[in-house]
């Protein structure tokens, strides 16, 4: 049973079809990796899950419609840019996300998250003050203050320190085994290669590919290798 469900998802902008019916699921407890070029529909795709665009097809989040809000309350977005409010501080922020999802006793679980991209000492830092890999621990910490059970990272990577990507790489383990759906959208292959569960290469608006991590394994194919059959301009890839 998905977590999250897209089908025969398409999205055009004027005479660009961006994304041309894709159509996959990412089950609980599953880490699903969006693998493609640039340009291949990832954004696009991201974007129509977490109800920033207007689609056509149909996406359901723990089998609702992914813009009702039942479905954003059990669901967690970090995008590849994320937005601050300049004028907030770090714990304002935390705040003002407790709030809008009627949160209870989340202080602790807030000075956790914190704790662990050493953004503990930063609770006083205001929006405008941060740098871009600080917005994006602060992002991840907001995600992740809703114990979702479908989450969702656009390049996540980007902008992290080491000592951040290891921690952010524990986090997908530990979202895994509580039973949460994870998506990861990326085009650098070498950022995931060690969590992914399933992964869905998408080239020219297309998914080209799925394969689970064991049928690679049974194959004795690496990652790397199928993404670029899969993505390469003379073939048009396997389903």
């Amino acid at each position: 049973m998905g977590m999250l469900k897209v089908k025969n998802l398409s999205k055009r902008f004027d005479k660009v079809q961006a994304v041309d019916g894709v159509s996959f699921e990412v089950k609980p407890g599953e880490i699903a990796v969006l693998l493609g070029p640039n340009g291949a529909g990832k954004s696009t795709t991201i974007k129509s899950i977490a109800g920033l665009l207007r689609f056509e097809g149909q996406i359901l989040i723990n089998n609702i419609g992914n813009k009702e809000v039942e479905a954003k309350r059990a669901f967690g977005y970090i995008p590849e840019s994320p937005a601050f409010y300049e004028n907030l501080s770090v714990w304002e922020h935390l705040e003002f996300i407790a709030r809008a999802y009627s949160l209870k006793d989340w202080q602790d679980t807030a000075n956790r998250l914190l704790a662990r991209f050493d953004m503990d000492d930063k609770k006083e830092k205001l929006g405008k003050e941060l740098s871009k890999g600080m917005q994006q621990k602060l992002s991840i910490c907001c995600a992740l203050l809703i114990n979702p059970r479908m989450i969702m990272f656009d390049e996540p990577m980007m902008g992290l320190d080491p000592k951040a990507i290891k921690e952010l790489k524990s986090i997908f383990i530990e979202l895994k085994k509580s039973g949460c759906a994870v998506l990861i959208s990326t085009h650098i292959i070498d950022s995931i290669d060690e969590v992914w569960d399933k992964v869905l290469i998408m080239n020219k608006g297309r998914i080209v590919l799925i394969r689970t991590r064991n049928e690679l394994d049974k194959k004795g194919e690496s990652l790397e290798k199928v993404f670029f059959e899969a993505t390469d301009s003379k073939g048009e890839g396997k389903e």
